[in-house]
């Protein structure tokens, strides 16, 4: 198996939402969750990809309002302590939405879209009004010789892109998946033309 590998495997960054030094090609997006309830985003992460192909990553906890479970808490290591004092999803995404919905996202399954669907009925908030698109799919055009070969998960990605990220923390999963993206155009020596949520990926040739 052919193992393609980040060209710079320097450890992500995180830092403030970086309002009006875009453009942006896409964002990548990822959430952790409090408990079963996929409302409960007790972790925003967010990678923006310049069209240079640089990534700036974003991440904040969030208080999801609600009980963590012991077992959600055991796969991300978050709980009531560590977002003691973080903003609540309805006064976090004020500050999200207009980058969020000018530019197209990318998360790794569809997990991301529904919490944020999910979080904004339960604050009574608009539903994002944003493009979605999955790097799982991305990743299946990219490497189908994964398939029933560990998968296409971030964790087998890891392994086999020689990806550098800590699993669970939302600001480096989303990083991670943005890597995805561009890692898949480098392999198949095109670019992605349209992020978007059909099963039929545009390329530019």
């Amino acid at each position: 198996m052919t193992v393609w590998r980040m060209p710079n495997n320097a450890p992500p960054t995180h830092s403030k939402i970086p309002t009006g030094k875009g453009p942006f090609r896409f964002i990548a997006v990822d959430v952790e969750t409090a408990a079963y309830d996929v409302a409960s985003i007790c972790q925003i992460g967010l990678a923006f990809v310049r069209f240079d192909a640089t990534i700036e990553t974003y991440s904040s906890y969030v208080d999801p309002c609600m009980r963590f479970s012991e077992g959600n808490t055991r796969l991300h290591g978050i709980d009531a302590n560590t977002v003691n004092g973080a903003p609540t999803f309805a006064q976090l995404l004020p500050h999200l939405r207009t980058l969020l919905e000018a530019h197209p996202l990318v998360q790794h399954s569809r997990f991301d879209e529904k919490a944020f669907d999910a979080a904004c009925r339960a604050a009574q908030l608009p539903i994002l009004k944003s493009v979605w698109s999955d790097s799982v799919s991305i990743a299946r055009k990219a490497w189908p010789e994964l398939r029933g070969n560990g998968g296409h998960g971030l964790g087998n990605l890891k392994q086999v892109l020689g990806l550098r990220f800590r699993h669970h923390d939302a600001g480096e999963d989303a990083r991670a998946a943005a890597q995805v993206v561009l890692l898949a155009e480098a392999k198949m020596s095109t670019k992605i033309g349209e992020l978007n949520t059909s099963r039929q990926l545009a390329f530019d040739f």
